[in-house]
């Protein structure tokens, strides 16, 4: 047997390692090849091209490597349309899987895609082009394959892979002695990975930092982040705005960062389900340039958008967007999840519920789903 996989990025590269190593318990005797990553290459899959290739974000940064990525998945249908294997798993990366997909599924190749695209939350309609792309999509969350069923595409929910990573965090005395926090309570603060929202997040992130301090003279700030580059960004915030507070500015380390904390402020995405996971409370925030918060206000079909509150059986976390985005919203939401007990748990016991939904051996049930499909 052969299994053709074709992960995107990091995140791709990691759920694509321990899917290797899943299906390799199932078939013994198979073989593995595609678009690969370290993990991938680690756990045996054969790489005929790298993520390095496909790592592309922003418009800005996809436009001049746009000719290679379609030569690349040119040579990729090419490739496979001639190899024939059994199946074909793009995991995540949409906009390069989904397209190649429909290509090989329409040349009769059995194909899977292994993270559902957010159309549950905007642009719907694209699931269109998923029904014709894939045969069959594993979903990290309970509540898509619902969605898919009403669109009569085949879906499966097999758990989210950072439920397993996550399960056994580092202790919070573990965490702050890592980062060497000073003693005394400690706000964790995440203001997203691209200088995009630090260019919209870091300044009132930064005034809220000093509207606790104020109230609370007693905290520390620990900020993770996302990489060296963004440092600067922050620092210039931390200079204008609130240079007496004690802050910890840490590169990385983004998970001992929050599980060190007695509360998270951060911006709306994956972060926020690691935060969950790592039982902590939290705040979440998001906000962009005016014109891109109108488009998405047309186009989005939910009205929560953290991850938490999404899973959770009600909206437990506050969420301040845009206009809100500000010291005066965002202060008192965290002021209260440090003063009050029971607001925190009203948080933390609702992630417990969800930390053993997720927690569902994502790779296992991806390679028994995939074994289904291709009747072994």
């Amino acid at each position: 047997m052969k299994f053709a996989l074709i992960a995107g990025e990091a995140s791709g590269d990691l759920l694509g390692g321990a899917l290797v190593h899943a299906l390799r318990a199932r078939f013994p005797q198979a073989s593995f090849y595609g678009v690969t990553g370290p993990r991938m290459r680690e756990a045996g899959c054969d790489s005929i091209e790298t993520i390095d290739r496909l790592s592309v974000m922003g418009l800005a940064e996809v436009l001049p490597k746009l000719p290679d990525i379609l030569r690349m998945r040119g040579e990729l249908y090419r490739r496979l349309s001639a190899d024939q294997p059994d199946c074909v798993i793009g995991i995540d990366a949409p906009d390069f899987n989904l397209s190649l997909e429909r290509r090989l599924r329409c040349s009769g190749l059995p194909t899977v895609h292994v993270v559902s695209p957010t159309v549950w939350a905007w642009r719907p309609g694209r699931v269109k082009n998923i029904a014709r792309a894939v045969d069959l999509i594993l979903c990290l969350f309970p509540f898509e394959p619902r969605f898919y069923a009403e669109h009569k595409v085949r879906a499966e929910y097999i758990g989210h892979p950072l439920a397993e990573e996550l399960a056994d965090p580092i202790s919070r005395e573990d965490a702050r002695s890592l980062l060497h926090l000073p003693p005394g309570p400690c706000v964790a603060i995440l203001p997203g990975s691209r200088g995009g929202e630090l260019k919209y997040l870091a300044e009132p992130f930064v005034r809220t930092a000093a509207w606790l301090a104020q109230r609370r003279p007693d905290l520390s700030f620990v900020v993770p982040l996302a990489k060296p580059s963004l440092r600067p960004l922050f620092e210039r915030a931390v200079a204008t705005y609130a240079p007496l507070l004690r802050w910890k500015l840490v590169d990385g380390h983004s998970r001992e960062a929050m599980r060190a904390a007695d509360a998270v402020l951060l911006a709306s995405g994956t972060a926020t389900l690691e935060c969950l996971l790592l039982d902590r409370p939290m705040v979440v925030s998001y906000r962009t340039s005016a014109l891109t918060a109108r488009l998405v206000r047309m186009l989005i079909k939910i009205d929560r958008v953290s991850l938490p509150n999404l899973l959770c059986q009600e909206p437990v976390v506050p969420e301040y967007l845009q206009e809100q985005a500000d010291a005066g919203h965002l202060g008192p939401a965290v002021l209260e999840l440090l003063n009050q007990p029971a607001a925190r748990e009203r948080q933390t016991a609702q992630f417990a519920a969800v930390r053993r939904e997720l927690r569902r051996g994502a790779a296992a049930s991806a390679a028994a789903a995939i074994a289904g499909l291709i009747g072994r």
